[in-house]
């Protein structure tokens, strides 16, 4: 059943046209992620579906008595209401029952003797028994918990960013609709988190439409893609994979279809050039098919985003961080913590919001001094932090004029030097937007220019900050590419799975103030090792790079005491070398699938053969684990 229709919709804002007379079909059943570069007006079109916003033109009808739910990136919440307040608010009976019954509950607490409120009591539990009220507020209280919400009471004021976002993301899951809009529902929630989620829409009936940057989410989630790509709206069947192969099969056709014109083009005015002028209709006819030829383009719709900068040499001391200590009023986040990185390190550090990940990142850089500890950089670091504030944005400049301010002299990896105008070409903005002021520009064009302005500097150590907040899947793309020739150091801070497995080789889990060993990517085979393992209540560990025998230090469950057989020796050496053999292979196993372009049936091959390599390294780093660990025993008890 249809349940929104838009029909040659339009919208503009100031001399930037977004929607050119677009068109789409919702029906039921439909899970549609939407994606296109930042800027490019996808909340925008959300806000028109949702009835928020009127298009400059055309229409959108919705059917019958289809509810619309609409989750924006910064949801409106009202500060001196709790948590659950703002859950009760909702349209559905349950709501609005659960709502009376607590506020009933709380002016009986007031006045316990009053019997209206006693026989107004009395027949609210009752409707709460026929209408299932009690496990609407089991189930409401259980989402917020999923989500990370374990204060109900508490004013929304009280929360950070992340929180309202969380509180707004319970009330829209929980208010049942036929169409639920998601913009952006994966920032600010960690990895386990999206996970549930994941879980949670796949089980609810209701069509979906969402915005998200979490290519593993919209793979698990989507049944259709739909792409805004300059202004137009162009739709894949199926999840986020199939859209990538339907779409570069797309962009090759409409490559080929425009080399084609080109070469009728080319004969057709070499022929007008050569030919005598003659009297015919032919030649008249001739001339309006060349003209034909030249207005005709068929325009791919690709828009790249491109990283070619250059970085430094890198000595061979980078990080010692020692016994590092911060205390926010009341509240500890961490104590006696020690981190290290060494040359080559690519390090993704997880876990919940709040639990203080960006502050080690200030500390890392220099924003914030810790309590207590020492940070000491080597003396050819250079340093590149791309936090979550926009810190040094100049909303007042105009786009060029701040980054030939800021970076006079860039440089690409071959050494070449290219100004700020090609350099912003580069990054989707054109010459036009290039002398807009900062302050016009959308959150994910933000976003984008301080990509750009951390990288300029040519760092050759990266301190990443949630970078897939409020990026576009394009530029995500390309910023992985860059970090694949990036010959320094990584520190990223993220709960993308997806962009974790593609730029780092270990992964750390800051939680309660403690920073665990390095279990090795991909994020499964860590969420995997972490469940077998408790990790250890000690409050000192560090997060330096260690050799593999030290992959995984923690206190360990219960291993045997025997030392390693002579043939598990001679396993344990073999493993070495196999190990670095297959890491090996699925390098240039992804450099061939990487250069194979179109070649769907080479690349399906070549995707096969790196699952499987995968899936026997996994097998054999878990093999390696368990006998260099029995090994260290033996070792430290002789």
């Amino acid at each position: 059943m249809n349940l929104v229709t838009l029909e040659e919709v339009s919208k503009q804002y100031s001399e930037r046209l977004l929607l050119d007379r677009v068109s789409l079909r919702i029906n039921t059943g439909d899970r549609i992620g939407l994606i296109g570069v930042n800027g490019s007006g996808k909340s925008t079109l959300l806000r028109i579906i949702a009835g928020l916003e009127p298009p400059d033109s055309g229409q959108v009808i919705v059917w019958g008595h289809t509810r619309i739910r609409y989750l924006p990136q910064e949801p409106d919440l009202t500060d001196d209401a709790s948590v659950l307040d703002h859950l009760f608010n909702a349209d559905s009976p349950q709501m609005q029952l659960l709502r009376d019954y607590e506020r009933t509950v709380g002016q009986l607490q007031q006045h316990p003797d009053d019997p209206n409120l006693q026989a107004q009591l009395i027949s609210l539990s009752a409707e709460m028994d026929r209408l299932n009220g009690w496990a609407a507020e089991a189930k409401a209280k259980a989402v917020l918990t999923k989500l990370g919400i374990t204060a109900f009471d508490v004013p929304v004021r009280n929360l950070s960013g992340g929180g309202r976002k969380r509180v707004a993301l319970a009330c829209a899951l929980l208010d049942p609709a036929d169409l639920l809009i998601l913009d952006e529902p994966t920032n600010h929630i960690d990895a386990d988190t999206v996970a549930w989620l994941e879980e949670y829409l796949l089980d609810i009936p209701q069509a979906l439409l969402l915005v998200t940057h979490d290519r593993y989410f919209l793979n698990r989630i989507a049944n259709r893609i739909v792409e805004l790509d300059r202004r137009q709206l162009i739709s894949y069947p199926g999840n986020y994979t199939r859209y990538l192969e339907l779409r570069t099969t797309r962009h090759e056709r409409l490559a080929k279809a425009e080399a084609d014109r080109q070469k009728r083009l080319k004969r057709e005015l070499e022929w007008l050039r050569r030919s005598p002028m003659a009297r015919s209709t032919k030649q008249k006819a001739r001339k309006q098919r060349i003209a034909e030829l030249q207005r005709l383009r068929y325009d791919s719709g690709e828009e790249t985003v491109s990283i070619v900068l250059g970085s430094r040499r890198l000595g061979k001391k980078v990080l010692r961080a020692r016994n590092l200590s911060k205390s926010y009023g009341d509240r500890l986040l961490f104590s006696d913590l020690d981190f290290d990185l060494a040359p080559g390190d690519r390090v993704g550090i997880i876990g919940p919001s709040g639990v203080g990940k960006s502050t080690l990142l200030d500390i890392l850089a220099g924003k914030v001094k810790p309590d207590t500890g020492t940070v000491e950089w080597g003396e050819t670091v250079h340093l590149g932090y791309y936090d979550q504030r926009n810190v040094g944005l100049d909303d007042d400049m105009r786009v060029i004029e701040f980054i030939e301010a800021k970076a006079p002299l860039i440089y690409t990896r071959d050494g070449e030097r290219v100004d700020a105008a090609r350099v912003l070409e580069w990054f989707l903005f054109p010459r036009p937007q290039q002398w807009a002021k900062i302050s016009s520009l959308s959150g994910g064009e933000r976003r984008r220019l301080y990509l750009l302005w951390t990288l300029i500097h040519r760092p050759n150590v990266l301190l990443l900050d949630e970078p897939t907040n409020d990026l576009d899947i394009p530029t995500l793309t390309v910023l992985e590419e860059f970090l694949d020739h990036f010959r320094g150091c990584l520190i990223i801070v993220s709960h993308d799975r997806y962009f974790l497995d593609r730029t780092v080789d270990y992964l750390i889990s800051f939680e309660e103030g403690q920073i665990s060993a390095r279990y090795p990517t991909p994020y499964e085979v860590f969420r995997r090792l972490r469940q077998e393992r408790q990790i250890s209540p000690r409050p000192k560990a560090s997060g330096r790079r260690r050799s593999r025998s030290r992959v995984v230090e923690q206190e360990r469950r219960p291993q045997r005491s025997r030392g390693l057989t002579w043939k598990e020796q001679r396993e344990l050496e073999a493993l070495e070398a196999h190990i670095s053999e297959m890491e090996t292979r699925k390098g240039k196993l992804q450099d061939e699938i990487n250069a194979s372009g179109g070649d769907f049936a080479r690349l399906r091959a070549l995707a096969e053969q790196l699952q499987t390599l995968e899936a026997n390294l996994d097998r054999a780093l878990e093999r390696w684990i368990m006998l260099s660990e029995m090994n260290d025993q033996t070792q430290e008890r002789g």
